[in-house]
């Protein structure tokens, strides 16, 4: 409970990510964005808005914390197509968290991972990755820095 505290007020975001997916693309994409979280639930619950004004859009995170299973579940939806997409459940270990789920990119199913680390009171890193072969290799396409505003 109370994992996502540290993710709590203003964020300046560097963002990187790739271009096109699942095709072995080397090219980023790099552009900044802004972020504001805050808790609910006495740390049980956690929201996050980010907007990227160079890219036109904007997105959220909804976290829930199940305390019988001691797992988070992730949401995450964007103003691009105004759907909340599947969660990405995990926990926190040693200040790492680790979130997976299963979804769909462009028809082709994906198992997704979402982990957040290197946090610090002023940074944070987060990033995303898919993998097509049930978790064996990974692809990561997408990685936020983080730093306190």
């Amino acid at each position: 409970m109370g994992d996502f505290d540290f993710l709590v007020g203003d964020w300046q975001v560097a963002n990187r990510r790739l271009t096109e997916r699942l095709v072995g693309s080397t090219d980023w994409a790099e552009f900044p964005g802004t972020s504001t979280a805050w808790s609910l639930f006495d740390g049980r619950a956690n929201i996050d808005t980010f907007a990227f004004p160079s890219q036109g859009w904007s997105g959220m995170t909804v976290r829930l914390f199940d305390p019988r299973r001691e797992e988070w579940s992730l949401y995450w939806a964007s103003s691009r197509d105004g759907v909340l997409g599947p969660p990405v459940v995990g926990r926190f270990v040693d200040g790492r968290g680790e979130f997976y789920g299963d979804d769909t990119y462009e028809g082709t199913p994906v198992r997704i991972r979402y982990i957040w680390s290197e946090i610090t009171p002023t940074s944070a890193r987060w990033e995303q990755a898919f993998s097509v072969d049930g978790g064996r290799s990974w692809e990561i396409n997408w990685v936020m820095a983080l730093s306190r505003a």
